[in-house]
């Protein structure tokens, strides 16, 4: 089930710096929001906060409240492995595990979680999660060749399959095409669009057209100066921040001005 997240008052922290300020947004369940803004102004460095990835880094932590299903992710009590269960991420550049077959990338994670299961249930997670990555029909003959020996449209695919394999409810994507041609980001960017209705899905991109075409709600982030933390400037449905935005610096940004 798709999710709704709150995020309210939220500074990111690397040790004394601080990198992001005072976020608060509302990401919709079953849509595509994403978030853009020049380089380094703290869009990956939210959306690794979003899953407790940002705290794996040492000295990073963060102040405020992210809040899904009534809970704040990061209480005290919060398991940060259960988060990253329930809030998937595919990375800028597919990263298979590259001594693994394509069929053991898809339940690696299942596999982490669940210990040991029948193969007839494995095979059923490995189907349905590469059907629904679109990546079935091109590997069901080779399940047990190496991940990495796929094109790197593929790889990124599969890496969805193996994120989803799990059954989050939301999925972040840092960039998910920046590593691709115009084809195989083509056929993410068709994922997307497929898998919002089961997934709450929050993607980093600089690609300004690729925000335009997938997503319902967009995000600006940008920052005063170096040393500055980035902040989220604007925030609306993503129609309205390519033609009629309410702050004239996500129009500057927008038309190229800067950035």
């Amino acid at each position: 089930m798709a999710k709704r997240i709150e995020v309210s008052d939220l500074d990111i922290f690397y040790g004394n710096f601080k990198a992001v300020e005072g976020v608060n947004v509302s990401i919709e369940p079953r849509s595509v929001t994403a978030l853009i803004g020049p380089s380094g102004c703290g869009k990956s460095t939210f959306l690794r906060s979003l899953n407790r990835m940002h705290e794996v880094i040492p000295g990073a932590r963060v102040e405020g409240k992210v809040v899904m299903d009534g809970q704040n992710l990061y209480d005290p009590d919060t398991d940060p492995v259960a988060v990253r269960r329930q809030i998937g991420m595919v990375f800028q550049r597919p990263n298979p595990f590259p001594t693994m077959s394509i069929y053991d990338n898809v339940v690696a994670g299942v596999r982490l979680n669940g210990g040991r299961m029948k193969k007839s249930d494995t095979d059923a997670i490995v189907e349905r999660s590469l059907q629904s990555a679109n990546l079935w029909n091109e590997v069901k003959d080779r399940l047990d060749r190496p991940g990495a020996g796929l094109s790197g449209g593929q790889q990124q695919r599969l890496c969805i399959a193996r994120a989803i394999a799990v059954e989050p409810q939301v999925l972040l994507m840092d960039e998910p095409c920046s590593a691709l041609d115009p084809i195989s980001t083509l056929a993410i960017e068709d994922l997307m669009t497929e898998l919002k209705d089961r997934f709450t899905i929050v993607i980093v991109t600089h690609n300004l057209q690729q925000a335009a075409r997938v997503s319902e709600q967009t995000g600006f982030f940008n920052l005063n100066g170096v040393g500055q933390p980035g902040r989220l400037i604007e925030f609306n449905p993503t129609e309205k921040i390519f033609s009629n935005p309410d702050v004239k610096a996500t129009e500057d940004y927008i038309s190229g001005r800067f950035g």
